[in-house]
């Protein structure tokens, strides 16, 4: 597959979100039925291929059917140098491994997780650690929001 638009995914199964960084990948995914989306945990990503076989590992172990990937926009929604190295992130996973991939955009995905994080109580270290697979999990969850209006 290729990338896809989020309404061209497969409508059941599993999907897996993922928020890519500059050091490293958060990771949610859904359940079976697509109620909620959870966070899984963050690879990180030293290099490339170790990163890319631990996210295939998740994907697998979940049988996860389409991959979310959040894509940081400007605030305009214009493409941003952050927005053209998550494209690349995922030109080079395609090229390993012929997945179906939808971008989401993830505008203040991660100051919303640290929120939500702070909100539950977490340590400022417990935070730091888990905001990654946090932000993965909100990004994931709009786009089940946005799969919920589906024609």
């Amino acid at each position: 597959m290729a990338v896809v638009d989020l309404f061209d995914l497969p409508r059941e199964g599993v999907l897996l979100g993922i928020d890519p960084g500059t050091a490293t990948i958060g990771v949610a995914a859904t359940d079976r039925i697509r109620m909620m989306a959870s966070p899984v945990e963050t690879i990180l990503k030293k290099k490339l291929a170790p990163a890319l076989e631990r996210l295939f590992q998740v994907y697998d172990q979940r049988e996860a059917v389409g991959l979310i990937v959040g894509l940081p926009l400007n605030v305009d929604g214009s493409m941003g140098p952050r927005a053209q190295s998550v494209r690349t992130l995922v030109s080079s996973l395609l090229k390993v491994r012929d997945l179906p991939v939808a971008f989401q955009d993830e505008r203040y995905s991660s100051a919303e997780a640290g929120d939500v994080l702070r909100a539950a109580g977490a340590s400022r270290r417990h935070r730091e650690a888990g905001i990654d697979a946090a932000a993965a999990a909100i990004i994931l969850q709009d786009a089940l929001s946005r799969l919920e209006q589906r024609p």
